[in-house]
């Protein structure tokens, strides 16, 4: 069965309702959601090279996917059952690859991207990596092709991916609570792009917010008036170059693994989580809110607490 890939189908819809949120804001003279256009201009040049970047790489996804298919456990079929599961499937296998994402280095080299605009809107989420199939994020959904159609996996996948479009806004206040309870929203999904200490590393979802309830990664939005929330990533780039935007964390991970002093040191500037350092220069999200007082006083890290973290940090 061919089905149709439903970002395609989305787009129209990406750039109406953008142009609509930007209208809001102008007439509002809202500070919330501004677009500054350097910004935006970088994170739609972002979008359109993860575009071709997907078409020059992605073959290696759509390869491993036929190649596992052919190996499959079980024969779910088209049944509206199946459509369930791989849809539940799917979005659990996005949060394993999100929340890896964000605790190991290097597979947040390719991530880092999404985070890395200071201002909060939909244009934020076309800023997509141009890495992704080099990292290999792809592998999470691997294990879908044993049981599900890889026509069904791609198609769940893509729908996945345009939910999560309109929850990168600061126009939507909240959603009604049963719909807060079960799905992601705006409100959830500003948390996790907030680099406030009680924000860093959580909300993981992509559309269903129970996994992160479920596994302990859940934090509600504080109220505004008693704490703003602040975007982007801990340690800002500074720059809207989008060459730079895209490989700027590779850049430092190559400038670790070329000062590290031993061959565990350099393992672990790839597979620990963003901030690791062999000399505890810098700090990690954990440390980070143990600091703002949100857990166990930090380790022993050789540095002053409120100390300037190193380059090369986490977002949220």
């Amino acid at each position: 069965m061919e089905l149709p890939d439903p970002v395609e189908i989305a787009v129209p819809f990406f750039i109406g309702a953008m142009v609509l949120e930007l209208l809001w804001v102008r007439l509002k003279g809202r500070s919330a959601g501004h677009y500054e256009w350097r910004d935006t201009a970088t994170s739609l040049l972002m979008g359109f090279g993860s575009t071709v970047a997907g078409l020059l790489t992605g073959g290696m996804f759509v390869a491993a996917a036929i190649v596992i298919s052919d190996y499959r456990i079980a024969e779910a079929g088209w049944a509206w059952w199946a459509w369930l599961l791989c849809f539940l499937a799917d979005d659990l296998s996005y949060y394993a690859f999100h929340r890896t994402a964000h605790r190991v280095r290097w597979f947040w080299a390719s991530h880092v991207i999404h985070h890395s605009s200071q201002h909060y809107n939909l244009s934020t989420a076309l800023r997509q990596t141009w890495t992704g199939t080099v990292s290999l994020s792809f592998v999470f959904s691997l294990p879908l092709f044993l049981v599900f159609e890889p026509a069904m996996v791609f198609f769940c996948s893509g729908v996945n991916l345009v939910y999560q479009f309109w929850i990168h806004t600061e126009s939507a206040k909240k959603m009604p609570a049963w719909f807060e309870a079960v799905f992601n929203t705006p409100s959830h999904h500003r948390v996790h792009h907030a680099t406030n200490p009680r924000c860093l590393d959580r909300n993981y979802a992509g559309m269903l917010i129970i996994w992160d309830r479920l596994f302990g990664t859940f934090e509600p939005e504080p109220d505004p008036a008693e704490e703003p929330l602040r975007y982007g990533i801990v340690r800002n780039l500074g720059s809207f170059n989008p060459l730079w935007v895209a490989v700027h964390e590779w850049v430092g991970i190559a400038k670790d693994l070329w000062a590290a002093p031993t061959w565990r040191a350099r393992w672990n500037y790839v597979a620990r989580e963003p901030g690791w350092s062999h000399d505890g220069s810098r700090l990690t999200s954990e440390a980070i809110r143990r600091q703002a007082g949100l857990g166990d006083p930090p380790a022993a890290t050789g540095r002053a607490p409120g100390a300037p973290a190193g380059p090369h940090r986490p977002a949220a």
